[in-house]
């Protein structure tokens, strides 16, 4: 059976709706409208490395069995689709049009399927004793999420590491590190019932024999996404320095023991909202994985480029911290450094 599932965000979503589409699923990008006619006209082409290959493979829409189209926000009608998938950075959200879908998506009932490091308002509203009411400082838009049922919503750690490729187009996405979409489950069994089936199609692709990486797992806890909060604190948002910027990889290991320390306090803080230690990565795996990220994260590149609204994970795991009375001491100071240099950008912008 092909699911119809719609896509907010036609870049890095494009790597979600290219593994559905190697599933055979029916995908809708929604972006504006110079790249929608980009997409209906030339399809999308991702590029993943596939296991003991040396070179990227390019994974075009045109040429897998699912169907692909891009629409703008007002074309779309929520009603159409079994899934919505929330793939745009928090602060893009806040445009009028976002706004106005997100509102007929809460009025349709469809479930969404969040990858977006931010999780939205209305699944913090599903973990038990948290005042989500004191969390909004940390979104630059939380009215956009106020009409949604938190049991709708739910959220995919979005650890595969993505980039566009800037010169080959806005159709173009290419994976540096190929790792799993971690969702954990719906409240209502029929939208799970749909998310395991879409985990299913995706396992179950191989490209002449050989086995596709990033899939799609599924959880039980509701706390399993929120393991990427301590890879965020610990690498992320510390390649943005006071001036400048630095790779991830520098981030983590120009300072071993001060990263570990930080992983293990913001891993304390989810085990505090109810994780339990398996849902946590440990921290030598991401160390690992670190070695290989070689650029400066997408917030500190957004930051460096003038940008003065970012996703804010890491004022979102303070302001949690704060609540349960925890000393977050070892990640005050990133917060501090991404406010000032936020606050930069807008004086400059002025």
């Amino acid at each position: 059976m092909a699911y119809r599932i719609v896509i907010l965000g036609a870049s890095y979503g494009s790597l979600l709706g290219t593994k559905l589409l190697m599933a055979g699923q029916d995908v809708t990008l929604v972006c504006r409208q110079s790249t929608a006619d980009l997409i209906n006209s030339e399809g999308t082409d991702v590029r993943i490395k596939l296991r003991d290959e040396a070179e990227h493979r390019s994974f075009r829409s045109h040429d897998l069995p699912g169907k692909l189209n891009a629409l703008t926000p007002e074309d779309v009608n929520p009603a159409d689709y079994d899934m919505v998938a929330l793939a745009m950075s928090e602060p893009q959200y806040c445009a009028d049009n976002i706004v106005d879908l997100l509102g007929r998506i809460a009025a349709a009932g469809t479930p969404c399927l969040s990858i977006m490091n931010m999780p939205p308002l209305p699944y913090l509203r599903r973990v038990p004793g948290l005042d989500t009411s004191k969390l909004e400082a940390a979104y630059t838009c939380p009215r956009a999420w106020a009409a949604f049922k938190p049991g709708t919503v739910t959220l995919c750690s979005p650890d595969p590491q993505a980039y566009r490729v800037a010169e080959d187009g806005a159709n173009t996405l290419h994976v540096g590190l190929p790792t799993n979409f971690k969702a954990a489950i719906f409240e209502d069994e029929a939208h799970n019932r749909i998310l395991r089936d879409l985990e299913a199609a995706i396992d179950a692709v191989t490209v002449e024999g050989k086995d596709v990486p990033v899939k799609l797992r599924v959880f039980d806890s509701i706390y399993v996404p929120f393991a990427k909060w301590s890879m965020l604190l610990t690498g992320n948002y510390r390649c943005v320095l006071p001036e400048g910027a630095r790779p991830i990889k520098e981030a983590v290991h120009g300072d071993v023991a001060l990263s570990e320390k930080i992983y293990s306090t913001v891993d304390e803080v989810v085990r505090r909202l109810g994780a339990e230690a398996d849902d946590a990565v440990p921290f030598t795996k991401y160390a690992s994985a670190a070695n290989g990220l070689l650029k400066p994260s997408s917030a500190a590149r957004a930051i460096e480029g003038g940008a003065d609204r970012i996703e804010r994970v890491d004022m979102l795991v303070k302001l949690i911290a704060d609540q349960q009375g925890l000393d977050c001491a070892e990640f005050s100071g990133i917060v501090d450094t991404v406010n000032a240099r936020l606050k930069a950008n807008r004086r400059d912008a002025a």
